[in-house]
């Protein structure tokens, strides 16, 4: 029988994933040259090439990708049934998340203390980003679970519904008293790919609105407190700025519109690592705004 250990599969399938030995090498905290040997070691195991060079590129050979087609459904059932038998208890893994501002600033603490409670043995690296780019992140393998504004349809992505979040038009204490939009007030928005973007112009064309200016800024948290000085209006989600409209410091100076903008936490379809698996039926079972479970 040949001497294949299993740390040799679980280069195979990450180099598919991520498409370069370096890649999978930063993936596994490893170098680049021991994914070399470990796939030069498979390969004369086998007697076979498991990968063939397209330009600067090594892609798996049609034998490499049947024995990582066949091979990672056996690899990852292993990992889940020691997994299970420990009740994930000594589970490790290093899990790349991604999550838009919105989440983190609502569901996305208490998913991180779920699994700070329960998997002491995984450690989390976080980026916060705009949705296109995280699901870009996704597909290309360098996230592991996202969460983002949604729905996604992707026949590569697996998602899970959080719940949805209402907007509000909003400005400052001064400019409210001074009539508003009355005075061609500028508008801030994020980029154009956000959904709060779309959702402002809406705005626009049903309340006949021609702003004097209009600024972007992709980080929600700085646009909050460019309205709040007086600078403008935005539309903004509801759950971030709850506390400034109660305190006075933010008011609502249209009426709040119709969309609200709904939230997913998402995988891919083929993934099988059963920590990851683990961490997505967590995030499957969080909502955007909590306190919507108590009204």
């Amino acid at each position: 029988m040949k001497r294949i250990a299993l740390f040799h599969l679980e280069t195979l399938m990450w180099i598919d994933r991520l498409g370069t030995f370096a890649a999978a090498a930063q993936r596994l905290n490893t170098t680049q040259p021991a994914i070399s040997a470990r796939v030069r070691e498979i390969e004369e195991q086998l007697g076979v090439a498991l990968f063939q060079r397209e330009g600067r590129r090594m892609v798996l050979s049609a034998r490499g990708r049947r024995l990582v087609q066949a091979s990672e459904p056996l690899y990852h059932g292993l990992e889940q049934v020691l997994l299970e038998a420990s009740d994930f208890a000594g589970a490790t893994a290093a899990v790349r998340i991604g999550s838009g501002e919105i989440a983190a600033a609502s569901c996305l603490p208490a998913f991180i203390q779920g699994i700070e409670r329960d998997r002491p043995g995984v450690t989390m690296e976080l980026e916060i980003d705009l949705t296109a780019p995280l699901l870009q992140q996704l597909l290309a393998g360098t996230r592991d679970i996202v969460f983002l504004a949604g729905p996604v349809a992707s026949p590569g992505i697996r998602t899970a519904p959080i719940g949805s979040v209402e907007l509000v038009w909003a400005a400052g204490a001064a400019v409210a008293a001074a009539g508003g939009f009355a005075q061609g007030l500028p508008v801030w928005s994020l980029p154009e790919h956000s959904p709060l973007h779309a959702v402002m112009h809406e705005g626009f064309e049903a309340h006949g609105i021609n702003p004097r200016a209009l600024h972007t800024c992709n980080n929600v948290r700085t646009l909050i407190e460019i309205v709040a000085t007086g600078q403008g209006a935005a539309v903004l989600p509801e759950t971030m700025v709850r506390g400034a409209l109660a305190a006075g410091t933010l008011h609502e100076i249209l009426p709040r519109p119709a969309q609200h903008v709904h939230f997913e936490a998402a995988i891919r379809t083929r993934e099988r690592d059963p920590v990851i698996l683990d961490l997505f039926a967590r995030a499957s079972r969080l909502t955007i705004d909590p306190s919507a479970n108590s009204v």
